[in-house]
């Protein structure tokens, strides 16, 4: 009987451990979009008969660090990573980078992909290009997931002082494993470059940076995550944006740094499945 048992379990094991692999981003069977002189690369999991999730990553970051998330969600959908230009595998091109450039980028993808009644998860840059993405209101969205995600002029000035004097060599060294991400898999690796462009973004105070006031043209249902930890979005920023986005939710994590999502997946897992799949 004990060995029946065994035997159950480690079926069960088996099962899940190989959906586990196959539910995951590996940079081996995505495709590249030409857009606006770079080459924009996006990856698929799961089939088109299911509802779309867009997974969207922070800066210097790729698809790959998504993929705790995308494990989460494989069973109920057809999931997309896009690596925002500059980043995994995604080139640099020559224009100025920017969190409108990104938002163009991804709304370009999602009108090749003809998506409809998107659900978008975003991390930090990926939050922050969600909430733009929603402002504009050029794409089909359902509802919208953020994980630290800054958004006003006060936020972009404490980047700014959070910055100063950051060097894109500091940056090789902070950012260690995207760096050696980059070096081996961007077909037109200059990290030093890229680096320039993210200081400069993320203390961008243009209407082409952070929304801002925006935000308040965002008429689908919002979940702000925030990490209690996390010093980049303040605690008063997160609340004042459930205050310009009427139809938020705000899930402040204890002990969580910016990544909440990593720090406690379970807590992560359960309320924003019961977000998403909350009747509007």
């Amino acid at each position: 009987m004990k060995q029946i048992i065994l035997s159950i379990i480690l079926c069960v094991f088996v099962f899940t451990s190989a959906n586990a692999q196959t539910a995951a981003f590996t940079h081996t069977t995505g495709t590249c979009l030409e857009i606006d002189g770079a080459s924009i690369y996006y990856e698929e999991i799961g089939t088109s008969d299911k509802p779309t999730l867009l997974l969207l990553h922070g800066g210097f970051g790729n698809i790959e660090d998504m993929n705790s998330i995308a494990q989460m969600f494989a069973d109920d959908y057809r999931i997309i990573g896009i690596d925002s230009r500059g980043q995994g595998k995604s080139t640099l091109g020559t224009n100025k980078l920017s969190y409108k450039r990104l938002q163009l980028d991804v709304e370009a993808v999602i009108n090749y992909l003809q998506l409809k009644d998107i659900d978008i998860i975003g991390f930090s840059d990926g939050g922050i290009i969600a909430l733009r993405l929603a402002a504009a209101n050029n794409i089909s969205i359902r509802k919208i997931v953020t994980i630290g995600v800054t958004w006003s002029l006060s936020d972009a000035e404490l980047m700014e002082k959070l910055m100063a004097n950051t060097s894109p060599e500091d940056c090789r060294k902070n950012f260690k494993k995207s760096f050696d991400f980059h070096q081996k898999y961007n077909p037109q690796p200059d990290f030093d470059q890229l680096a320039k462009c993210m200081l400069e973004m993320w203390t961008d105070k243009t209407e082409d940076g952070y929304p801002q006031a925006n935000v308040e043209k965002i008429n689908v249902p919002l979940l702000i995550i925030r990490g209690n930890d996390d010093y980049m979005f303040p605690l008063e920023s997160a609340f004042e944006l459930t205050t310009k986005v009427k139809n938020s939710l705000l899930l402040n994590i204890p002990f969580a740094p910016h990544g909440a999502f990593r720090k406690y997946p379970q807590i992560f897992e359960i309320v924003t499945k019961e977000f998403l799949n909350h009747p509007e």
